[in-house]
């Protein structure tokens, strides 16, 4: 059975990159006329799996760089002023997207309002600890005050 490098993913197969046994008619009437795979040659080998290497290596950079960040946004306490009614009360709510926001001016991190853990809007005045994720498995803890505008 011949080695095949697959360019794409292919359920039931394998992910980008791998390098798997199929068999010569699946190979030549399937996988190569999508472009799906290429037939694994010594040099296509070598060339897959330097680009792994490459991958890991920027996932790795990119995991180490949310760290950090990760690292800043917990010590850092977001303000965020809305308006009240007497009871404490907002008029309104703080969104994901407000969050967000917040934190892009106060530490000039681009975060994505889908990646701001937030239950429901928040819809009173107080303290509240807000989970941001980052990265994929990269959760920072951010304090976040909300209070009254003067």
């Amino acid at each position: 059975m011949p080695e095949a490098i697959l360019l794409q993913d292919v359920p039931d197969l394998g992910a980008k990159g791998a390098v798997v046994e199929v068999s010569k008619g699946y190979l030549r009437n399937y996988l190569l006329p999508r472009d799906l795979a290429a037939p694994a040659t010594k040099t296509a080998i070598e060339h897959a799996a330097r680009v792994e290497q490459a991958r890991a290596r920027q996932r790795s950079e990119a995991i180490s760089q949310a760290r950090a960040q990760a690292d800043a946004l917990t010590n850092t306490v977001l303000t965020i002023t809305h308006q009240t009614g007497e009871d404490g009360r907002l008029f309104g709510s703080v969104t994901a997207q407000d969050i967000a926001d917040a934190i892009q001016e106060a530490r000039g991190i681009e975060v994505d309002k889908r990646n701001v853990r937030l239950a429901e809007p928040i819809r009173a005045t107080g303290t509240y600890v807000v989970d941001v994720e980052l990265t994929q498995g990269v959760i920072a803890n951010v304090k976040t005050m909300v209070v009254t505008e003067r």
